[in-house]
């Protein structure tokens, strides 16, 4: 369905009593029904919204970075992504399919898009969840800032490949420090959190990965 004027893609039924939100890339639609079928064997009850996202680099990336691989910088337009789901996204979804107005709001994503729903959830308390697959907590500032502006969800899922610090980008390479960083550090303040390791590298089964996320936020916390 059309919201704004963003070709959304649909699953899952009216009333449930799980909202999950994805924002996704071109290069994530063709793995979309696969990962909605393994979402789907959890007993609960769900609707889930992929969001396609037209500039990855800019709209999901929280403030402006210089370029990591490649020649494509980061815009740092997360704010307006985040804007158009809670004013746009989520209001349309609660009334067309019938959502209770405490409905469990889960948002999660892989890569970059990870990233975007951990940075969503140091902005606002709306999210019950965040399930950050393989996310992008290398991200230049970003383990500095939640430690400022710490996230509010209560319940946060975060995987990582067991090869994805094994890079020679040296900006890239921090990301398993600062997962594990990020996962005491949640532990700590009493949040519940689950870090999970995957074998391979940061481009293997990102769709199951993804949907593994999804589904623990579910199945953990009945």
């Amino acid at each position: 369905m059309l919201i704004g004027n963003k070709p959304c893609r649909i699953y899952g039924e009216a009333h449930a009593e799980y909202l999950l939100l994805q924002m996704t890339g071109e290069h994530e639609l063709q793995s979309m029904e696969s990962e909605v079928t393994a979402i789907a064997q959890s007993a609960h009850h769900f609707l889930f919204a992929a969001i396609p996202v037209e500039s990855w680099n800019d709209e999901l990336s929280p403030w402006e970075a210089p370029a990591v691989w490649g020649k494509e910088s980061f815009g740092g337009n997360a704010a307006d992504t985040l804007r158009f789901l809670t004013e746009r996204v989520i209001p349309t979804l609660k009334q067309q399919f019938e959502l209770s107005e405490n409905v469990k709001i889960i948002l999660g994503g892989y890569s970059l898009a990870g990233l975007f729903a951990l940075w969503a959830s140091t902005q606002t308390d709306l999210f019950y969840g965040v399930a950050a697959a393989s996310p992008s907590v290398w991200f230049p500032g970003w383990i500095e800032f939640e430690q400022q502006h710490p996230i509010q969800a209560q319940h946060i899922y975060l995987s990582l490949g067991n090869k994805e610090e094994r890079t020679k980008n040296a900006v890239m390479a921090v990301v398993g420090d600062n997962i594990r960083t990020l996962h005491s550090r949640l532990t700590e303040r009493g949040a519940d959190c689950t870090l999970e390791w995957n074998s391979g590298g940061h481009f293997k089964d990102a769709d199951m990965r993804t949907a593994k996320a999804f589904r623990w936020m579910m199945e953990e916390h009945t």
